[in-house]
């Protein structure tokens, strides 16, 4: 058994940190939002998936699941290594407010393609990461694109099948134009990364990345294994993901990803799948896997469906999945992200392979003596978050609550936090907000994590995502680095409630 290490991180995306250049990134900011990590005691700095995005810009449906996103390449560096000039640096500055994607898109795309024309493309470092082949579907994916825009169904045949000769025709025609350039936007996206994953370990904080459970379907991760999905002869899904009706949504979600073919996957002993945890395994120390039910069992929509109605339960790979990993990989520490309706099937699955599910203390206080989510009914093998990038700030839930509704709320939290043996005045909404903090940093879970919106007492202005909502979106950003103030509470908080 893995062991787990007892204590407290701050959720904050690297998109959300502040600088000057319309959307935060690997550089400085990184580095210094770490320091005031360790100065405070956090032990963990939980982030949101790293993939590069497509049409909605969101951290969780990407072209490419083990790619890094372009818009986080610290520009400053590439200045540094001569790519760029002082002109073209104050060109993408921007204020730091909420991220403007079409902005960034523009303005980081026209730099990166500046610094790529100067940049030496036969280095022994670049050619090495060439050979390794670890981007080339990525790689000749996205020149693809760049031909023929739109979806991959819609390119030419030989190459929506991926056809050998054609491919092999079709990359050296564009191997510097095109090919090279998003090799060298992944080289230097994980030289980065690297660098910076090195340093935040070396203060002793561990990473905690996310996986998304399922891939988007014009990625290069299908285009390259579509044997891998519930596909017809055409390349059209079969069945697509979603979840079925329930009390907040009478025709249920259709997200519209394409499912697994998992007889297929296990029939290659979860190559593609170990291939991607390894990965995740070299980029994070932690993994949270989103929608871990779908391992279990998952919920499949007929593709010409109109809503979720219509679809019906299948079988996921189970506990063998999870045992593979162990078995190729070694003792990997995972999250599973189980919230929403649970049954026996999920509990099992989670309980069996020993991993810790997630508590979410803003659903805890509804009156239930049962409620799982209650600090009393915490376990030490899990994780409490006051909310997730989901999920209402703290501040935003009580605003949103009746007056009556705001009583009871605090009647609960008030009875619960007597229970921990804590004490917290409950007077301001930010009071009851930050009470929600101590109760989480308090509880049995081995560890908690803390929204930075919540550790500032942001109110949902500052929300990071509304669910089902095409727009947005993933748009928040700190003005600056939180206060002294702020981190030397959170710092107490941590020393008081034995995290540190």
């Amino acid at each position: 058994m893995m062991k787990k290490e007892r204590g407290l991180g701050v959720l904050c995306h690297i998109s959300s940190l502040p600088n000057e250049f319309g959307i935060g990134s690997l550089g400085k900011e990184a580095y210094e939002f770490a320091d005031l990590l360790k100065k405070a005691g956090v032990k963990y700095w939980q982030i949101l998936p790293l993939q590069q995005t497509m049409y909605g810009d969101s951290p969780y449906m990407s072209v490419c699941c083990n790619s890094g996103n372009p818009y986080f390449i610290d520009l400053v560096d590439l200045q540094r290594q001569g790519l760029l000039d002082e002109s073209e640096l104050e060109s993408a500055k921007s204020p730091c407010q909420r991220v403007d994607y079409d902005k960034v898109a523009e303005k980081h795309y026209e730099l990166l393609i500046k610094a790529y024309s100067r940049f030496n493309i036969r280095s022994q470092a670049f050619v090495d990461f060439i050979n390794s082949g670890e981007y080339e579907d990525y790689a000749l994916f996205m020149s693809l694109k760049n031909r023929y825009g739109d979806s991959f169904y819609n390119f030419p045949d030989a190459y929506k099948y991926k056809e050998h000769l054609a491919m092999y025709e079709f990359r050296n025609s564009v191997y510097r134009a095109d090919y090279c350039f998003w090799l060298f936007v992944q080289y230097q996206f994980n030289r980065q990364w690297q660098a910076l994953k090195k340093y935040v370990n070396g203060l002793g904080i561990k990473i905690i990345g996310d996986i998304p459970l399922y891939i988007a379907y014009d990625s290069s991760d299908l285009w390259a294994r579509p044997e891998l999905f519930q596909l017809d002869e055409d390349l059209k899904p079969v069945k697509v993901a979603g979840v079925p009706p329930d009390y907040f949504s009478a025709k249920g979600q259709l997200w519209g990803n394409p499912l697994y073919n998992w007889n297929a996957a296990k029939a290659e002993n979860y190559g593609w799948w170990m291939a991607r945890i390894a990965k995740a395994k070299e980029m994070y120390d932690v993994i949270r896997i989103d929608h871990f039910r779908g391992f279990d069992r998952y919920y499949a929509i007929p593709a010409d469906a109109q809503d979720a109605t219509q679809g019906e339960w299948e079988k996921g790979p189970g506990k063998e999945f999870f045992d593979e990993i162990e078995k190729r990989l070694g003792k990997t520490e995972i999250i599973a992200e189980d919230l929403g309706i649970l049954d026996d099937g999920v509990i099992g699955l989670r309980d069996g392979c020993n991993l810790p599910g997630m508590n979410i203390l803003l659903f805890a206080f509804d009156g239930s003596d049962t409620n799982s989510y209650l600090p009393k009914n915490i376990v030490e093998n899990s994780v409490t978050y006051t909310g997730t990038h989901d999920n209402d700030t703290a501040v935003g839930y009580i605003k949103q609550l009746s007056q009556e509704e705001y009583a009871a709320f605090k009647k609960r939290l008030r009875a619960s936090m007597k229970e921990q043996g804590i004490y917290e005045p409950l007077v301001t909404e930010q009071d009851v907000a930050w009470a929600l903090c101590k109760s989480a940093a308090y509880s049995k879970s081995y560890m908690v994590i803390l929204p930075i919106q919540d550790i500032l007492g942001q109110d949902n202005s500052c929300r990071m995502n509304i669910p089902s909502t095409p727009t947005g979106n993933w748009q928040y950003r700190l003005e600056k680095m939180p206060s002294r103030r702020n981190m030397a509470l959170l710092k107490k908080l941590i020393k008081d409630s034995g995290r540190d």
